[in-house]
C-alpha cells in the first residue's frame, strides 16, 4: 500500500465515526463521512429527522436545527479528520473547540433535510487545526464558518 493510499479513505460509516469521535446520540451530529482525503478534506453528512430533541423547543409547531448544531456538525467532520489522520485506534482523542470565525446562516433546516458539511483545512500547526466549512442541502448553502480546534490524547 502506498503512502497515499494509506491516507486516504473513501468513507466512513457510523461505526468508524464513534471510533474516531467520543461523541454520542444525542449529540453526534455526523451520520456518514465521505471523500475523505487524507487530513486535507471530507464530506460530513447529517440526515435531519422530527424525532431529533432539539426540535421539541426549537421551535413547536415549526421546527428548524439550531445553527450552533450545523457549526458543531462541521466541527465533528473536521475532528474525524484530524484523529484518522494520526492513524492511531484506541480509545477516541478529544478535539476541543478554540475558535469559530465569519459563521453565517443562510436558510433554514428542517426534518427531512440531509446535510453535507463540507471541510477543508486551512493549516495545522502541531495539534492545532483550522478549517473552513459550509454546510448544504440539496445544492444550496445552509450555513458557512472557520472552526479551529486542538486535538489532545483523551485519558
Amino acid at each position: 500500500m502506498s503512502e497515499g493510499d494509506k491516507n486516504t479513505l473513501d468513507s466512513a460509516d457510523i461505526m468508524r465515526i464513534m471510533e474516531l469521535l467520543p461523541h454520542r446520540y444525542p449529540f453526534l451530529m455526523v451520520d456518514r463521512i465521505i471523500d475523505i482525503d487524507g487530513d486535507n478534506s471530507a464530506v460530513g453528512i447529517k440526515n435531519v429527522t422530527a424525532n431529533e430533541p432539539h426540535f421539541m423547543g426549537h421551535f413547536p409547531g415549526q421546527p428548524v436545527m439550531p445553527g450552533v448544531l450545523l457549526i458543531e456538525g462541521m466541527a465533528q467532520t473536521a475532528g474525524a479528520i484530524c484523529v484518522h489522520s494520526r492513524g492511531q485506534s484506541g480509545s477516541p482523542k478529544l478535539v476541543y473547540f478554540m475558535t469559530i470565525d465569519k459563521a453565517k446562516f443562510r436558510k433554514p433546516v428542517l426534518p427531512g433535510d440531509q446535510v453535507r458539511f463540507e471541510m477543508r483545512k486551512i493549516r495545522n500547526r502541531t495539534n492545532i487545526w483550522k478549517f473552513e466549512g459550509i454546510a448544504t442541502v440539496d445544492g444550496t448553502k445552509v450555513a458557512e464558518a472557520e472552526i479551529s480546534a486542538m486535538l489532545v490524547d483523551g485519558a
